[in-house]
């Protein structure tokens, strides 16, 4: 093996001084010394122009993005009135958005149900959940002093997907539930809480609030690429933005499970049908799925846990008598 210095000869001749520590000899790591010991080392230093700059780039990029989304005072929710940071301002934009991209939704699910009898059941299911979110404002309105009014043209359809057991909403309204998660639920208050759950969703305007931080970390993961300065860099900084959106959308989902609560309780029907709910959903996803921090959903049985919490906030004094299963 040869070393990094040169050995001392029996007589412990003293190495060369070109080479070694000799008493005028700088640090090997220093920055000075005579220009021969700087023979081929790149201007600017430690690091090199090219990386000071990409790294000038990637603190630009993220100033603006981080200034961008919290510098933005946020849009006041007509439902709640409540701020929040979203990417359109105008709910005629996002009922816009929703109408255009729900044929496509519906034709990826095999087209409106044929079942006329459950698709009447699932609509008429949206309208009381909708009162109920009237009487929810009205409670609003007289703690905060405001008046509060919903924007939205809700839509409630009934998918013939006989696989996919899944419910979801588009920004402005748009609301689906799959046939084949309709066939599994075992009462009307378990319709309530899908239903319930996709309304909170548009009601909290998620979809508007997470195009407004796609865009943020979109920006992030730029600068991210631009300081790595290559493919495998910017796919890292993409991949640790994505683990944070996810994170995102699960509490999305449980602000969603509070709604599903709220709003079935407004309707008539006992909270309690969300944790019915909720074992449907785990029967139906054998294996438990991906691990939760690789999903946008929580587990069913962590959100059964918050449900239960929620209901215990919401109804301090126990689930009022008389309402629906």
């Amino acid at each position: 093996m040869r070393l990094p210095f040169p050995m001392p000869t029996r007589r412990s001749q003293p190495a060369p001084r070109g080479g070694g520590y000799g008493r005028r000899q700088r640090p090997m790591f220093g920055v000075g010394g005579p220009p021969q010991q700087q023979a081929g080392r790149r201007p600017g230093g430690l690091f090199g122009g090219g990386l000071k700059l990409r790294l000038l780039i990637a603190l630009g990029l993220v100033a603006f993005a981080l200034i961008s989304y919290y510098g933005n005072p946020g849009d006041v929710n007509e439902i709640t009135g409540e701020r929040e940071r979203v990417a359109m301002p105008d709910e005629n934009q996002e009922m816009a958005l929703g109408r255009q991209a729900a044929p496509k939704m519906v034709q990826q699910h095999g087209g409106a149900s044929r079942d006329v009898a459950a698709s009447n059941a699932v609509e008429e299911m949206g309208r009381r959940l909708l009162g109920g979110l009237e009487l929810w404002m009205q409670d609003k309105e007289r703690e905060l002093g405001v008046e509060l009014h919903n924007p939205y043209d809700f839509e409630f359809t009934l998918l013939s997907d006989p696989r996919t057991v899944n419910a979801f909403a588009l920004p402005g309204g748009q609301v689906f539930i799959t046939e084949a998660l309709y066939r599994r639920l075992n009462s009307e208050g378990e319709l309530a809480g899908v239903l319930g759950h996709e309304i909170g969703h548009v009601v909290d305007r998620h979809g508007n609030e997470r195009m407004a931080k796609q865009k943020m970390f979109g920006t992030i993961a730029m600068a991210g690429g631009a300081a790595g300065g290559s493919a495998q860099s910017a796919q890292m900084a993409q991949a640790l933005a994505n683990m944070v959106q996810m994170s995102y959308g699960r509490e999305d989902e449980l602000e969603s499970d509070r709604w599903g609560v709220i709003l079935c309780e407004k309707a008539g029907y006992d909270p309690r049908a969300m944790i019915g709910l909720m074992k449907v959903l785990d029967e139906a996803s054998p294996g438990g799925g991906p691990p939760e921090m690789m999903s946008t959903h929580p587990k069913p049985a962590n959100r059964i846990e918050y449900i239960q919490r929620v209901i215990k906030d919401v109804f301090p004094e126990g689930v009022p008598p008389g309402l629906k299963p």
